[in-house]
């Protein structure tokens, strides 16, 4: 199959389009989804999808997106299949104002950004880009992140559910299509009702590179460590006792394992203990952590880690008071995917029948599948073409997003013909 020019256009068009709504998610709301700027995209969502003709087109109450893509085969039986990707964006990196840029026919050479001249997008930061040479690359402007993470996978599920309204003629069952809220801030599915998704399998669309597919991921927790001081003017503070919770902030965060145990030093299937943010004062301070690891065992061990830091801290300043609270994210999809491998075999099957190489390994990262598949709908994660994710050097070739729209289509013929 090809799209057309036309559809290829509107696929970037409707890319550019989303990634100017400011969607970046917010850990510290208890709304969902927890900003604004992420119901403003989904109600446009869902309109789109209603113009586009998808039936049992909705919105849910907790931010939900949810349609139907009719099945076109006379088969009885054929397995739902869902589609899913995520429309908030990291709070790592501004999402606000987002200027994306088309760098057309992209010739191989170095990206600069007007809104940062010194900022360089080249081989040295993504190994991939020179693969890109021909493409047509889009980037921000150097001042805020791009939001192809995962506003690409949201383009591309959209150009999915206009080719298979438009194109009665391939053949497929039930397919459903779901845009979740917070996904980055690992509540993407918490409020997900599985009998409104109402599909036996599922695929994300939240990968990277050309080709990819991702069936293991990280098992993931979260971690609060309060640190609570004593406060007394700084001129009496030795007579009075003060106890500067910033302090021993600082030496928590000393004390931690760099080595072989932070992201910056890990690669492959090594995880890490990860502070993320910090803020307070003398009285009181917060530091929060993501934990990561393949197994469960070493997740465990990362826990305790931790744990021990802060038991070591509050025996060395029995002044203060400690706390260290954690919390389940989620789990490595591939302790549910083994036992069937059917959806992981179905799409690498059908990236190699697109014409990609087949890009298999475990994902740094975990996704709305690993927790979708925990709980019963096993969902592997596809490629959708973002690099260089959560930062102001991302950025996604049109190209990419095309052949991920392509891979979709291939896939649900599969399921028609071999996944009852």
């Amino acid at each position: 199959m090809a799209l057309s020019v036309t559809m290829t256009n509107r696929l970037l068009s409707r890319f550019l389009k989303y990634v100017q709504v400011d969607t970046q998610s917010d850990e510290s709301s208890a709304t969902c989804p927890s900003t604004p700027g992420q119901w403003e995209l989904q109600k446009a969502l869902k309109e789109e999808l209603t113009e586009l003709g998808a039936d049992e087109v909705r919105l849910t109450d907790q931010g939900y997106v949810l349609a139907t893509i009719p099945a076109t085969s006379k088969q009885a039986g054929l397995a739902t299949v869902a589609f899913l990707a995520h429309v908030d964006t990291a709070p790592d990196f501004s999402g606000k104002n987002v200027k994306p840029i088309v760098h057309r026919n992209y010739d191989g050479g170095p990206i600069r950004f007007p809104e940062n001249p010194r900022l360089v997008l080249d081989a040295t930061v993504a190994p991939e880009l020179p693969q890109a040479k021909g493409k047509d690359v889009v980037t921000a402007s150097g001042d805020t992140l791009l939001g192809a993470d995962d506003k690409a996978g949201v383009a591309v599920v959209m150009t999915l559910a206009e080719y298979l309204l438009g194109h009665r003629g391939v053949k497929h069952g039930p397919v459903r299509i779901c845009f979740t809220p917070d996904e980055e801030i690992g509540r993407g599915i918490d409020k997900l009702d599985l009998a409104e998704l109402d599909a036996k399998v599922a695929y994300t669309l939240d990968g990277s590179s050309l080709g990819e597919i991702c069936w293991a991921t990280f098992s993931g927790d979260a971690a609060t460590v309060v640190i609570e001081g004593v406060s007394t003017h700084p001129g009496e503070a030795k007579s009075k006792g003060m106890v500067n919770a910033l302090h021993l902030a600082g030496k928590l965060l000393a004390a931690l394992p760099r080595e072989h145990c932070a992201p910056e030093t890990t690669s492959g299937v090594e995880g890490f203990i990860h502070p993320t943010h910090a803020e307070g004062g003398v009285d009181r301070a917060t530091i929060k952590f993501i934990l990561r690891d393949f197994e469960l065992a070493g997740l465990a061990q990362k826990r305790a880690i931790l744990q021990g830091l802060c038991r070591g801290l509050q025996a060395a300043e029995p002044r203060a008071r400690i706390t260290c609270k954690l919390r389940k994210q989620y789990r490595n999809m591939a302790y549910w995917l083994a036992q069937d491998m059917r959806p992981v075999n179905l799409a690498r099957e059908a990236i190699q029948a697109t014409g990609l190489p087949l890009v298999d390994h475990p994902i740094r990262g975990g996704t709305d599948g690993s927790r979708l598949t925990e709980l019963g709908v096993p969902t592997p994660n596809l490629f959708c073409g973002a690099h260089n994710l959560h930062g102001p050097l991302e950025w996604v070739a049109v190209q990419d997003m095309e052949c991920a729209v392509k891979t979709c289509v291939k896939l649900v013929e599969l399921w028609e013909r071999k996944g009852r």
